[in-house]
């Protein structure tokens, strides 16, 4: 069937078409008689043709017009345009040629003949004519639209449009989302370190600003909140309230971190949101599992844990050193039962091994031997960055992956270094085949982390792996007591990691160092584990020289595939946070011919590993990094600089 309104228009059309020759023609006809005898025959033919088709159109028309009015009289017409539901009929074309009185009343601007059902909706009508009904917003109410197709056999390019006004059911359903009761668990970081030495006054001082900030929290809710003890407390608020905390970006974070002690450390807290729970009790187990990934982040920040994963709010500040003797000892012991009770012990770090990965293993792996259990570390030595290392020891206890592979039987226990996800493994599938796996790593943890640990040695504010693994050393007694060469491995980590004991350097990093130059370790001999070729050298200053700076950030790129860059591209990402004015350094480069990788590196001003885990990395407040299969470098650089913005944006 012609559409309605397009034959409207073209009776208009034609009118004025005839309108403005007959003009035409008394014109010539008062002023040139001998031009006006020459068109005149054409006249006539055009305006025959034209008033033939005015004919034509307007009787189409409205045939059309009372065609539709008898279809509509046949389905009672009455009883359609009184129905309680707003009913519209639209043509072909989607326009509007018939609604009834309640559509007119919902729909005053709208019901207008002629008006396009897209012009006030963003309907999807083609999924709409196949009986896929939608949800649409319009003047403070919502209305669930349907249709029916074809009114008739006659009219199969006419459509019956149905809007049920379902304002009520939605509003309850939101209040009923936003009634729901979430737990909230709130815990003060590092309470005993902050206190550690202050006066009652001043800790009385503190605590009591710490309880009014808390208690000003829940004021301004409909819930509930306890303190369990002197350092955590929960919550239980409606879900309301849990969006506008999201909403502000957990401002009480912020607002935690301007209460000083003793003008020097400020309180931070962790939060874990269990927003997602069916109920109370289910609510309260996935607030437990986000405030332990908030605190395995370092704390400083809170944790909401949703149907897809986890979200995470805050996390700028550097976490506050934790000096736990009792749970190094614990975790020796546990460590040493499973040890003395597998069959032999593998050591895994991360892909590209660097010294901390390298060296935590091969500190490690010297420890079991001394108390008597086989050991090796599984290591791809074409990828290494710290060939000098491993030259060290590759006799005595480095193996391939795929050996390790072949030897590795179910009573055998893997032990993973300086990194707690799969996917960063040296190889999975070495992991996969290992049913017992205990985890020592100190990078702030992850969503997609290892889950299937017996022992999971995760200390975010340790400096190392190095430094994790020489915590552990003095419960082994006489097996903890490294040679000189071995020791001298585990301090090339943790000098590594450390940028020679400038950053996330505290008390337990110089112990950890001094315990080892105890055991003869000679900071000479580790430093030219450092050294570099005069041909790296002359790389690495030619990456610093290309860098620019954006937003406080220097950002540099590399599109040569070059040997040793990735050893070369942390160092000058290291170099760079000597500019003046830098809080960060980036440095994009191809790793492989396939594979462009980024080195992030900051002093704490600012937390790389959140512009990190936005394009799908990760890492360490000071020291991240990110991996890109198949991808340009002019798209990784948009990545970056759009992360980069996201990270200034969401902590401004």
């Amino acid at each position: 069937m012609k559409n309605f309104y397009r034959d409207s228009g073209l009776i208009i059309v034609v009118c004025c078409l005839v309108l403005i020759l007959f003009i035409l023609t008394g014109y010539f006809y008062l002023t040139e008689s001998d031009l006006f005898w020459m068109i005149a025959p054409f006249v006539v033919l055009i305006s025959g043709l034209c008033l033939g088709k005015l004919v034509m159109v307007t009787r189409k028309t409205f045939q059309y017009s009372a065609f539709i009015s008898d279809e509509i009289d046949t389905a009672d017409k009455k009883s359609l345009y009184n129905l309680p539901v707003c009913v519209a009929i639209i043509d072909s074309a989607y326009k509007f040629i018939w609604f009834n009185k309640n559509f007119l009343n919902n729909f005053k601007n709208e019901a207008i003949a002629g008006n396009s059902l897209a012009s006030f909706s963003d309907i999807n009508v083609e999924k709409l004519l196949k009986n896929e009904p939608a949800k649409i917003f319009y003047n403070e109410k919502y209305f669930k639209v349907s249709a029916i197709v074809p009114l008739t056999e006659k009219t199969e390019n006419v459509y019956v449009i149905y809007f049920e006004d379902i304002t009520e059911r939605v509003l309850l359903e939101i209040e009923k989302r936003l009634s729901k009761p979430v737990v909230i668990l709130i815990s003060i970081d590092n309470y005993n370190e902050m206190f550690e030495g202050a006066l009652e006054s001043e800790k009385a001082h503190v605590t009591v600003k710490i309880d009014q900030l808390l208690e000003e929290f829940s004021a301004g809710t409909t819930g509930i909140m306890k303190k369990t003890n002197r350092d955590r407390c929960w919550a239980v608020i409606e879900q309301r309230h849990v969006d506008k905390l999201i909403e502000e970006k957990v401002k009480l974070l912020d607002k935690a971190r301007e209460i000083a002690v003793r003008d020097r450390i400020n309180v931070t807290l962790s939060i874990g949101i269990g927003s997602t729970g069916n109920s109370i009790s289910e609510s309260e187990q996935l607030a437990r599992q986000a405030l332990e990934m908030a605190q395995g982040r370092g704390g400083d920040q809170a944790a909401v844990k949703t149907a897809g994963g986890f979200e995470f709010y805050g996390g700028v500040s550097k976490g506050i050193e934790r000096q736990n003797k009792v749970k190094a000892r614990i975790i020796a012991n546990s460590l040493a039962d499973l040890i003395m009770n597998s069959d032999s012990v593998y050591i895994m770090g991360h892909k590209s091994g660097d010294l901390d990965s390298v060296g935590s293993s091969i500190g490690l792996a010297c420890l079991i031997r001394n108390l008597g259990k086989d050991a090796y570390i599984a290591v791809d030595k074409s990828s290494t960055l710290c060939a000098d290392l491993i030259d060290r020891f590759k006799e005595q206890l480095l193996i391939t992956p795929q050996r390790a592979r072949e030897q590795f039987t179910e009573n055998s226990l893997l032990i993973i270094t300086d990194t707690h996800i799969p996917n960063m493994l040296e190889d999975i599938e070495l992991y996969r085949a290992a049913q017992k796996v205990v985890v020592i790593d100190h990078h702030r943890k992850m969503v997609n982390h290892v889950d299937n640990a017996l022992i999971f040695f995760h200390e975010t504010y340790a400096s190392s792996a190095s430094e994790m693994v020489t915590e552990l050393l003095p419960y082994y007694g006489e097996a903890g007591k490294l040679s000189a060469q071995q020791s001298e491995a585990l301090l090339a980590g943790i000098m590594l990691d450390t940028k020679n004991f400038t950053v996330r350097t505290g008390v337990r990093t110089f112990e950890a160092a001094a315990f080892l130059r105890k055991l003869g370790a000679d900071t000479v001999s580790v430093k030219s584990l450092f050294a570099n070729s005069f041909d790296s050298y002359k790389k690495k200053i030619a990456i610093v020289s290309s860098a620019g700076i954006y937003n406080k950030c220097a950002i540099a790129y590399s599109s040569e595939l070059t040997d040793n860059i990735r050893l070369i591209a942390p160092q000058a990402a290291d170099e760079m946070l000597g500019i003046s004015g830098v809080a960060a350094s980036f440095v994009v480069f191809r790793s492989r011919q396939d594979e462009i990788s980024i080195s992030a590196r900051s002093l704490g001003a600012m937390n790389v590993q959140l512009v990190m885990e936005q394009i799908g990395g990760g890492g360490h407040l000071t020291m991240a990094g990110a991996q890109f299969i198949d991808a340009s470098l002019n798209e990784i650089k948009e990545r970056l600089i759009k992360s980069i913005d996201k990270y200034f944006e969401l902590n401004s």
